[in-house]
């Protein structure tokens, strides 16, 4: 075999070789690279789906959680509506006294009246049943009066106390030291709540167990609302500085829809005062000028008996109107 034969075949062979070598690259590399993308899109797909199914337990768990919460939360409500007592009442109305003093109180205010009356010379027995009323029911609508204002002056500052509680939080503080500031920095109604918290603290209670004391004393919708944050954020974690935002900025949305409500329903309101004051004030009148043409109501049987059904109807007249008048919001 010559030289120049050898020469072909050594060129026909790299030849060859080049054009397989090429093949590969174009070819089969090709199929190798895009075997390998599917492998890792699968792999990335398959990571997704098990980091979805990771997150969408962890998501289930934690609604089941605050479902329990809620759950557990709306029970314990039912049972303090149950169990609403003289005490509570007088804690609510944040009157520091004892059962007794206010049995006694209300015992001296029927006695009174009831001599009141006999002296004035109406029977014995008007005398007794509006001594009986004056006993049983002022008291208590003086402990309800004072109770709906204690409440009023604490949803009036509780938007500003929870303010303060975030400015703390995304500061860096504890809830703990946030509800100490808050304690001694609020208005008197909210301060002497949140002590009543850090006291508790201080000798063991919880911090849901001293909210639960606050909403006892307190059963107004916004600190339920407070309370529940708090539980949820404790048990199952989350931004607390957002979500007590997000509620102070609620709270203050109600106060100013209560504000429209108010004004709205001012007329009406008014225009009940005046019809339910006009027959009291038009018996004042007719006494001081002829005292014997209404003293009649007042000194024969048949006078008494109308005198007490036009208190029960005007009653009835004002239970009706101030239904109409008042609003839940």
């Amino acid at each position: 075999m010559d030289q120049a034969t050898l020469i072909t075949l050594a060129v026909a062979l790299l030849s060859a070789l080049c054009i397989g070598g090429v093949g590969f690259v174009l070819f089969g590399a090709g199929e190798n690279a895009a075997a390998k993308r599917v492998a890792r899109v699968t792999s990335a797909n398959e990571r997704a789906k098990n980091a979805s199914k990771k997150m969408g337990r962890e998501e289930g768990q934690r609604r089941k959680q605050i479902q329990d919460s809620l759950k557990d939360l709306e029970e314990k409500q039912k049972e303090q509506k149950k169990s609403l007592t003289i005490k509570l009442r007088i804690e609510r109305a944040g009157l520091d006294i004892s059962l007794r003093t206010f049995y006694l109180a209300s015992v001296a205010a029927g006695i009174l009246v009831m001599l009141a009356i006999l002296i004035t010379g109406m029977s014995p027995i008007a005398a007794l049943l509006a001594g009986f009323a004056t006993g049983f029911g002022v008291p208590r609508w003086v402990l309800g009066f004072l109770i709906k204002r204690r409440q009023a002056a604490f949803s009036e500052e509780f938007a500003n106390a929870i303010d303060v509680i975030v400015r703390g939080v995304k500061a860096g503080l504890p809830v703990n030291d946030c509800l100490r500031i808050v304690a001694q920095e609020s208005a008197p109604v909210v301060a002497a709540e949140f002590s009543e918290v850090v006291e508790g603290q201080k000798v063991g209670v919880t911090l849901e167990e001293g909210l639960k004391k606050v909403y006892e004393r307190m059963p107004l919708q916004e600190v339920n609302f407070f309370m529940i944050t708090l539980s949820i954020q404790a048990k199952s974690g989350g931004n607390l500085s957002e979500a007590l935002g997000n509620l102070s900025r609620v709270l203050r949305d109600r106060k100013k829809m209560r504000g429209k409500i108010t004004a709205m329903s001012q007329e009406a309101k008014s225009s009940a005062a005046i019809i339910g004051a006009l027959p009291p004030s038009v018996a004042v009148i007719l006494y001081l000028v002829s005292p014997d043409y209404i003293g009649l109501l007042f000194t024969t049987t048949l006078g008494q008996l109308i005198i007490a059904a036009g208190v029960t109807w005007m009653l009835i007249g004002i239970l009706v109107m101030r239904k109409m008048i008042n609003f839940d919001f």
